[in-house]
């Protein structure tokens, strides 16, 4: 493999949670740098540090665009993740890009690195694009260098997936099976509607089911909006909203006031 690696992060969209996050990702780079240095690798930071906004990630789409046009799309690639991130943002550079690719987290759940790695995973998974993946607390350990030299050696890391059994069908408890039966055929025959609130947000390519095969279950989305939830909300009467806590409450349901009654709680949601 080559001895020059580029190394991307992805972080938020929101400029404070970036700025918030951004002491965490330093940390970790400084430690990857020092891995880096033990074995003779050039890693080039595809994107600098901004002055101006106070952090050094990929911050939308457009940039991620962007930092990818100067990016060899036949070298190694890193991306390195240490905060909760938007996969989009560089969701299409990974999708062209020709080189092997890494992702790593830290195993810290500060912000947390290591979830917004597996969401990355899982859009480059859904996406079919090919990578490996490592995770570490302080890059020191030997699971974490054995698994980057093999990558450095080879492209590829290969993970212990012994803890890993096909389903076994025949496993599935009698009742459970004829009861999981009937919903199935009940969904087929007469469909469902399953609401979708802002769907893709954050970047989650990973967490869209594919509409071609949610339709053979028998289930179909409504794709619906936050902006839209709100302004209905608006129209909601008081009574109307009482009768339905009221309905909540006599079948069981228990919501946790905290220090408040029911009633100023009730009106703070209200205000």
């Amino acid at each position: 493999m080559s001895k020059e690696i580029y190394l991307i992060a992805s972080g938020d969209l929101r400029l404070p949670a970036n700025q918030t996050c951004w002491q965490a990702q330093k940390d970790m780079e400084d430690s990857l740098q020092g891995v880096f240095d033990d074995l003779g690798i050039k890693v080039i930071r595809a994107h600098k540090y901004d002055e101006e906004k106070g952090h050094g990630f990929i911050d939308s789409q457009k940039m991620g665009m962007d930092v990818f046009r100067d990016i060899d799309p036949e070298k190694p690639l890193i991306v390195a993740e240490s905060v909760w991130q938007f996969s989009h943002h560089v969701l299409a550079g990974l999708t062209t890009h020709k080189g092997p690719i890494l992702t790593i987290a830290n195993w810290s759940g500060q912000w947390p690195g290591l979830v917004g790695m597996l969401n990355l995973n899982g859009s480059l998974t859904k996406a079919g694009v090919p990578y490996s993946t490592l995770w570490s607390q302080d890059f020191k350990d030997s699971f974490f260098l054995n698994g980057f030299k093999e990558w450095l050696e080879s492209g590829k890391i290969t993970h212990d997936l012994s803890h890993v059994k096909a389903f076994d069908s025949s496993s599935i408890p009698a009742k459970a099976l004829e009861t999981g039966t009937e919903l199935a055929k009940e969904f087929r025959k007469n469909k469902a509607i399953m609401g979708v609130f802002d769907e893709g947000c954050m970047g989650m390519f990973n967490a869209i089911i594919p509409d071609h095969l949610l339709h053979k279950t028998g289930l179909f989305k409504e794709r619906l909006s936050q902006s839209t939830l709100y302004a209905a909300m608006r129209n909601v009467s008081s009574e109307e909203a009482e009768e339905v806590l009221q309905w909540l409450l006599d079948r069981g349901l228990t919501f946790n006031w905290g220090n408040q009654t029911r009633d100023r709680a009730y009106q703070g949601a209200n205000a």
